[in-house]
């Protein structure tokens, strides 16, 4: 036994980075989460410190809040991560929606609001949702757009850790996030809603992980099924959405959070997992198979169709199947691009699909980051898959708005429930303008039912009511259909970025990615890397468009349009690279981008989006 002392650890060597300045954290909403302080940059000095440009209208976002829960105990006492709320739509520009947001999906650390992109601007972000890391000393050291980013950030922030700790410039110990007063409701940001045989309600009671039966008033609560406390297992539920009921009379619920099925019987409270693995779906995950080895990603709403449990799989812009009687579950439409493009089922595009409504012939949906109505119908000649995707009101997934008449000029903003009328229109819960709307296939025309509904969600029917879930009231509200439409002011908006000046003729297309420290592309299976290119309106390109493995492109843009929006999907793949390890981690890594462009001589020739920026010397350009 050797009792001489062990030589000191020497210090890890500290990586070469870039020393740019973190820009000061800015925004007219304030802030959230912090006990009514004010923070700066100079309050986070010595904290490892995680910037997250989200918007909670994006499931992508949402993603990134779980993918960081796990990080964000780890690290209690180095790190402080900040939400930065950055809006798409006018309704997110709301400082009360924003602080119902964060309290729906229990946002534990500070919250900048920023209805303005004062600070999205400042860091250059682009996407959402985008991470920004700054080290102890208030320097960015590293960006990444889109999910699939946490296994990455946690190696930079244990190498921050040691390196700043070396330094003498970490600083230890509790957060400045201030917990918000709880409220008490029997419920809290439900989602769902369904009328049981026996003419009690089901509601998902989704902030509170947990099924709730109410009375036929639709307020007496006759149980609650689940702990209330986020988990997944017999008695666990994670933000439950849709439900659905099954011929047999039993339930099938969309646990979302835990990318899962489960199926309740009413009688018992037994609840099954029937559907999912409880990990998410990546690229390259099989899209088929038993319904419980197959992973899913973020199932947000569930309908009886056809023979089949149809879900919304608003996590990666698809509708699946579930099949009760062979146990397994395919994707039926939807090609995991985000975008409004109609035609054969496996060839149209969606945008997080969150609302579902079977009526005969027809599968209606709530495609809510179109804000649109889509349905999905049999074909005639059976071919691809015997499915075909229509839109009956939208236009795309930066057009919004609230305005009534042909379908073809009408607006919502982002919708997330959808009901069939015994007549054969469509009552639509256009969430963000807190509205009530119908859609009638036999006129063509968008009217609105009712108004000063709180964020709606779903809406079901009970004789000749319609009870609208107030996602946001934390309540069921029972209206009487009315004969006449209410009259509304028009509104019509669009995303409020500002535009990139391009100028016309070719632009350049790089998006750049470097494997995170300790990776590699991971190659063994064919190219690694994927870009998919298209955009608003179609004219704007003449050529460029389309898909690819290479993440640069040469676009050409079309003489006579003046501006539109780039729609940029990246992929890549990385894998830990260590020779010795037969069976490596692998990790991937996608974004979606859309750019508005305007095409002005003197404009940009290239445009850089950073999809993943970690390397030796610090983010990339």
């Amino acid at each position: 036994m050797n009792d001489a002392a062990p030589a000191p650890t020497p210090a890890p060597e500290p990586r070469r980075r870039a020393r740019v300045r973190a820009p000061e954290l800015i925004g007219k909403g304030g802030w959230l989460n912090t006990g009514g302080k004010d923070l700066t940059l100079a309050d986070l000095r010595g904290r490892i410190t995680i910037l997250d440009f989200w918007t909670f209208c994006c499931i992508n976002c949402l993603h990134v809040l779980d993918e960081l829960r796990e990080l964000e105990e780890k690290h209690r006492d180095t790190v402080v991560i900040i939400g930065v709320h950055s809006p798409k739509f006018v309704h997110e520009a709301e400082h009360q929606a924003v602080v119902d947001a964060v309290e729906r999906y229990e946002v534990h650390h500070p919250v900048l609001d920023d209805p303005d992109l004062a600070t999205w601007k400042q860091y250059a972000v682009r996407a959402w949702p985008t991470l920004v890391v700054i080290d102890p000393e208030g320097y960015v050291v590293a960006q990444h757009a889109g999910e699939g980013h946490a296994h990455a950030i946690e190696r930079l922030v244990e190498e921050l850790e040691a390196e700043h700790e070396a330094k003498g410039t970490l600083r230890r110990g509790d957060g400045p996030y201030v917990a918000p007063e709880p409220v008490a409701t029997d419920l809290r940001f439900p989602g769902k809603a369904l009328l049981l045989p026996s003419g009690n309600f089901l509601v998902s009671d989704s902030t509170r992980h947990a099924l709730v039966e109410l009375a036929p008033d639709g307020e007496s609560v006759v149980r609650r099924i689940g702990s209330g406390e986020r988990g997944f297992g017999p008695d666990a539920f994670s933000e439950p959405q849709g439900l659905a009921l099954l011929p047999d009379g039993d339930v099938i619920v969309a646990d979302t959070v835990n990318h899962a099925l489960r199926r309740l019987d009413p009688a018992t409270g037994e609840v099954t997992t029937v559907a999912g693995t409880g990990r998410q779906w990546w690229q390259g995950s099989p899209t088929s198979g038993p319904a419980l080895e197959t992973d899913l990603s973020s199932p947000w709403d569930v309908a009886w169709w056809q023979g089949k449990v149809w879900i919304a799989m608003a996590g990666v812009h698809q509708l699946w199947t579930y099949d009760p009687e062979a146990g397994t579950v395919q994707v039926a439409a939807g090609t995991t691009n985000e975008g409004l493009v109609d035609g054969p089922a496996a060839e149209a595009w969606f945008a997080q699909p969150s609302g579902l409504a079977a009526a005969g012939d027809r599968l209606w949906i709530a495609d809510s980051e179109t804000s649109a109505l889509r349905y999905v119908e049999r074909t005639e000649d059976g071919e691809d898959g015997g499915y075909a995707v229509r839109t009956a009101v939208g236009t795309g997934l930066f057009d919004f708005g609230h305005r009534d008449g042909p379908a073809g000029q009408a607006l919502l903003q982002h919708p997330l429930g959808v009901t069939a009328l015994p007549d054969g229109s469509v009552a639509v819960c256009d969430t963000y303008n807190h509205a009530l709307r119908r859609y009638d296939p036999a006129t063509g025309e968008v009217t609105t039912l009712a108004t000063d509904l709180r964020e709606p969600s779903d809406a079901v029917l009970v004789g000749g009511d319609i009870v609208v879930v107030e996602s946001a009231r934390h309540r069921l509200t029972r209206l009487r259909l009315p004969e006449e439409a209410v009259r509304v002011p028009e509104v019509a908006h669009r995303t409020r970025r500002a535009a990139t000046e391009v100028a016309p003729g070719s632009l350049r297309l790089d998006v750049v990615f470097q494997a995170p420290s300790g990776q590699k592309l991971d190659t063994r299976y064919g190219p690694s890397t994927r870009l998919l290119v298209s955009s608003t309106p179609p004219e704007l390109l003449a050529e460029g468009a389309g898909q690819g493995t290479d993440l640069a492109r040469d676009l050409v843009f079309a003489d006579g349009v003046g501006e539109g929006v780039l729609h940029v999907s990246a992929m890549a793949a990385s894998c830990d690279d260590d020779p010795a390890n037969e069976y490596p981690a692998c990790h991937v890594h996608q974004q979606d981008w859309g750019v508005p462009v305007t095409l002005t001589a003197g404009g940009a020739t290239r445009l850089p989006l950073v999809l993943a920026g970690l390397d030796e010397d610090g983010p990339q350009a």
